[in-house]
């Protein structure tokens, strides 16, 4: 099963991906600013003959691309002596350009294998590569094997690469043995890339402590630690705070005292590496699993129900039952007496009921992009930071599309605040069709009725303010900020949040890059900054006006047939930037080609096509076996297109089955 990023790279009109052994493609050296985890040193593809080599294109924003880092891991492990990874960084948002934040990436989700820091995607055109993420394996003798787009493919690399291994062992090509890896020295702080943080009912603050895989209870001023929940080393378990584990936990959110007491735990922690909601009980100091199976649910994934089969859809049942996708933040909503989920890994809002331990798919079509509407037809892209309005309604930072939502919890509809799409971010203060943020984590409403913004990848803390419409800075100069809290000086010695603002207000920022809490006072006067509204850069494809073509190709995997049972097992669905960019021919439907009309009225967009096809076990020819195992393959393009007369009216793209 695949899934990508909406944020793809376009791929050239005509050119598939090489997916046969019996392709000879000499594969291109690799160039960028410089090598990480090498030890200092710089590498090329001839001293690294002898390994099978597998390219994992990726940025640090991309959920596809962290899932990723996840699913390499296992096979990083198994393969040491034949296998080296190389993670080719080629950054989507320009803060993901820098050297800092480049290094501060690599050391926060943890990653054990070179990378390749490629700012200006020298290396991402050289392979063509069409997503974030793409994978290329290379092969002992330095020819390119295989590229395949967006995330699941463990089977298949392992297959690849058992191949290539017994391929070229007997060939007298592979070299076994240790590779270039330098890991580099572990930094030691109280704090490792933190992530969200709340004020529990003692008064003490709870810190989700990101890269070391737990939580930490601090006093009241943030400065004094008085305990830690979880082991410390990334881990799925459940038991008591010295046993239990976590990998990468985000979102904290408190029950109120009644409810607490019915379902026995305090809080909810969205545990997000392990694609589940954990229970915490602070009395007891005990941690159990409520909701997810541990799994990540794929989209199109059509084993996503445990015990069952057929597709997710609008999932609404047993909590323990379902398969959930890096829940980044979470937030108890008393209107509804349940817990709106940030679900990022999938671009939905999820919604927990604690009492009946129940869970239900609340907006969202999993999708990624920026589509105001009820929750069956909007779109989100990895919305990473919840809070609430004083009417009751849920704040979203919605982190890929740099912007501001606002949900209604009881029927799922949203609307947007600042933010315009997808590939549109900046620095720039003012009305908020103007306003520019970066990738913004996390939202928090102020004592005034505004809300104070954890412009992320801006470093600064950015204030919205509803009756106006206008976007301000508070704060600059921070290293992703990823969370807020409102204090108040006059009452934080007894550790109350500040709701009335009976003292002097301040924020308390979760400092993620600094591994740090950070006070940061209320200013009396706002600043104004503009540098600038930015696009995100990427090769377009040249494509004519008028009518044009799709075709998708698919490749049964081995030992799998489609599963035309019940009629034809391909989709296709098509969908443009601006909408009107399809004259005729949008919308999905069977099949994987499809003829649209192109509007010549405009110089060009984003086509946004989702593929799939479904397959069981079986061979070719035969019937499939009652009891066979089913598999969905799915693959999600955003193709930034220029309309060019003399260019081509086809677009080919390949949905690869292994």
């Amino acid at each position: 099963m695949t899934s990508s990023s909406e944020e793809s790279a376009a791929p050239t009109a005509s050119a598939p991906s090489a997916s046969s052994h019996d392709v000879k493609v000499r594969a291109p050296e690799l160039v960028g600013r410089r090598w990480m985890n090498s030890g200092g040193k710089d590498l090329t593809l001839a001293e690294l003959r002898g390994k099978v080599v597998l390219l994992d294109f990726w940025t640090f924003c991309c959920i596809n691309c962290l899932h990723v880092l996840d699913e390499l891991r296992p096979l990083e492990e198994k393969y040491a002596k034949e296998l080296v990874i190389i993670g080719v960084h080629s950054p989507k948002f320009e803060f993901e350009r820098t050297v800092e934040a480049v290094d501060q990436a690599v050391e926060r989700y943890q990653v054990e294998h070179l990378v390749l820091d490629d700012p200006d995607l020298v290396t991402w055109q050289a392979y063509t590569a069409r997503a974030w993420p793409t994978l290329a394996v290379i092969d002992p003798e330095g020819y390119l094997v295989a590229t395949m787009s967006g995330e699941g493919h463990a089977a298949g690399l392992t297959e690849i690469i058992e191949g290539l291994i017994a391929e070229h062992s007997a060939k007298g090509t592979l070299h076994s043995g240790d590779g270039p890896y330098v890991p580099p020295p572990a930094p030691e702080t109280d704090l490792f890339y933190p992530g969200k943080a709340t004020r529990l009912p003692s008064g003490h603050l709870l810190v989700a402590d990101s890269g070391h895989h737990s939580l930490v209870e601090y006093d009241a001023d943030g400065t004094t630690i008085i305990r830690r929940i979880g082991t410390g080393v990334r881990g799925f378990s459940d038991g008591d705070f010295a046993a239990a584990s976590f990998s990468e936990p985000g979102g904290i959110t408190v029950l109120p005292e009644d409810l607490a007491r019915q379902v026995g735990y305090q809080l909810v922690v969205a545990d997000t590496v392990n694609h589940a909601l954990r229970g915490i009980d602070l009395e007891s100091e005990t941690v159990t699993m409520i909701a997810g199976t541990g799994e990540q649910h794929m989209v199109g994934a059509i084993d996503n129900v445990r015990g069952k089969h057929g597709e997710l859809g609008r999932y609404d049942g047993p909590g323990l039952d379902v398969k959930l996708s890096s829940p980044w933040d979470v937030l108890f909503v008393p209107a509804t007496a349940e817990v709106v989920v940030a679900m990022a890994g999938n671009h939905t809002i999820w919604s927990f009921r604690p009492q009946e331990g129940t869970i239900r798919l609340l907006s969202g079509t999993m999708n990624e992009g920026l589509t105001d509407g009820g929750g069956e037809y909007a779109w989100y892209a990895q919305s990473s930071g919840l809070d609430l309005t004083p009417d009751g309604q849920v704040l979203v930072a919605d982190s890929e599309t740099s912007a501001i939502r606002r949900l209604d919890p009881s029927t799922g509809e949203v609307t947007t605040l600042v933010g315009v799409g997808l590939f549109d971010f900046g620095f720039r203060d003012g009305p908020a069709a103007e306003a520019r943020l970066q990738h913004p984590l996390g939202v928090r409403s102020l004592p005034d009725g505004s809300l104070a913004i954890a412009d992320t990848y801006n470093g600064a803390i950015r204030r919205f303010d509803p009756t106006t419409a206008e976007v301000t800075t508070l704060a600059r100069g921070l290293r992703e900020p990823s969370d807020i809290l409102v204090i108040d000086v006059g009452s934080a010695a007894a550790g109350e949040d500040s709701d009335e603002g009976s003292g002097e207000a301040e924020l308390l920022v979760v400092e993620s890059a600094a591994h740090a809490l950070t006070r940061v006072k209320l200013p009396k006067d706002v600043q104004k900054v503009d540098e600038g509204a930015l696009t995100t850069k990427r090769p377009s494809t040249e494509i004519a006006s008028g009518p044009v073509s799709i075709s998708v190709s698919f490749t049964v995997p081995a030992g799998q047939k489609l599963d035309d049972r019940w009629g034809d097992p391909t989709f296709l669905q098509v969908t443009a930037t601006p909408p009107e960019l399809i004259v005729s021919g949008d919308g999905g439907s069977e099949g994987l080609d499809r003829n649209i009309v192109i509007n010549p009225d405009l110089d060009g967009g984003v086509l946004h096509v989702t593929a799939r096809a479904a397959a069981c076990d079986g061979e070719p020819g035969g019937e499939i076996p009652l009891h066979a195992a089913c598999h969905l393959y799915q693959q999600d393009w955003g193709i930034p297109v220029d309309l060019v007369d003399s260019a081509s009216k086809e677009l080919r793209l390949d949905l690869r089955g292994t």
